[in-house]
């Protein structure tokens, strides 16, 4: 076990796979002399040269457009979109040709390919660099969308998402890239569509994605002091959905909040709370409660982008109200 930050964590499976196997390599802009814009990629071009690490123009539509071709004839591209916020730019290339080869060739075609995207706010990036989309991906069949928490998700489900025979978009927040934790130094795989329960309890359970399960966990063991058991769920991946761990954690402690980065109106919350009321009406004691992003464009104030966004009070305040009624 060695203690990685997150940046640090996603270097080394790529470093590992491509070790592995000849058909992974990297694309995008500044990936190879540069590092990649969060350093996320720094030395794997000195080691596995300019062929492998592919510096690329400034062309969303491009990078993306050459990943799906080159997964199409059989290598395994790992894509980097510097920010997730300019999707829009790439959104053909994936939506309508990686998403629907395998389907529209009758299962003869695959696309393994990966796009690597950094997202969500906390560092003054405003409007057009802090966005997270991950409502919009979760919608289009065809794409795996992958979140991670922690440095150690983050290692095991990217070497899973290279490995995988389908689109994987994986989502890297900005802020997590930062954060350390305790990750195996050997190569191992976390299945994408398992959830993880971070921490055990019986009185409410709280779906969190991305750094919003630090929040979340931060705020169950204040709660603890309280006398209020709160257990903590991480999808880890959003599309596929662990829809059986959820309903089982709800099942348990009758009460259900949903917290995500992203705006509340249309986001992936709103298909959690559904699948559960669907799914598990009946053993539900209250109120499913959302926190997330008001519906407006993300503030450069740093203290209107800290209002803007999820926090540890939030929560607690969430829980406590869930408990009276």
């Amino acid at each position: 076990m060695s203690n990685m930050m997150m940046s640090g964590a996603i270097n080394n499976a790529l470093k590992l796979e491509m070790e592995r196997d000849p058909n992974v390599f990297l694309l995008g802009i500044d990936v190879g002399f540069y590092g990649g814009v969060m350093g996320v990629t720094a030395g794997l071009q000195k080691q596995f040269g300019k062929k492998r690490v592919r510096d690329t123009p400034i062309s969303e539509s491009a990078i993306i457009g050459a990943a799906v071709g080159s997964a199409a004839m059989g290598l395994r591209p790992v894509a980097e979109l510097m920010f997730m916020d300019f999707i829009g730019v790439m959104l053909d290339q994936l939506m309508n040709q990686a998403a629907k080869m395998r389907y529209m060739f009758g299962g003869k075609a695959s696309i393994p390919m990966v796009m690597r995207t950094c997202y969500g706010a906390g560092i003054g990036a405003a409007a057009q660099h802090s966005q997270s989309l991950e409502a919009l991906l979760m919608h289009i069949p065809g794409i795996k969308v992958v979140m991670p928490s922690t440095p150690c998700d983050a290692k095991g489900l990217m070497i899973s998402a290279i490995r995988d025979n389908n689109p994987v978009v994986f989502m890297e927040h900005k802020v997590l890239y930062f954060t350390d934790g305790e990750v195996p130094d050997e190569s191992y795989t976390i299945p994408l569509g398992v959830a993880d329960v971070k921490r055990e309890g019986t009185d409410v359970t709280i779906v969190a994605t991305g750094q919003t399960v630090s929040f979340s966990l931060s705020a169950a063991d204040k709660l603890a002091a309280d006398g209020i058991s709160v257990e903590v769920v991480d999808p880890r991946t959003i599309s596929p959905l662990d829809e059986a761990t959820i309903l089982e954690s709800v099942k348990k402690t009758n009460r259900l909040i949903i917290v995500h980065e992203a705006v509340q109106f249309g986001g992936p919350g709103a298909e959690i709370a559904a699948m559960v009321s669907e799914k598990a009406f009946d053993h539900l004691d209250a109120p499913i409660t959302r926190i997330a992003a008001p519906f407006c464009p993300i503030p450069f104030s740093p203290k209107l982008e800290r209002a803007f966004l999820p926090n540890e009070n939030r929560i607690m305040d969430a829980v406590k109200k869930l408990m009276a009624r």
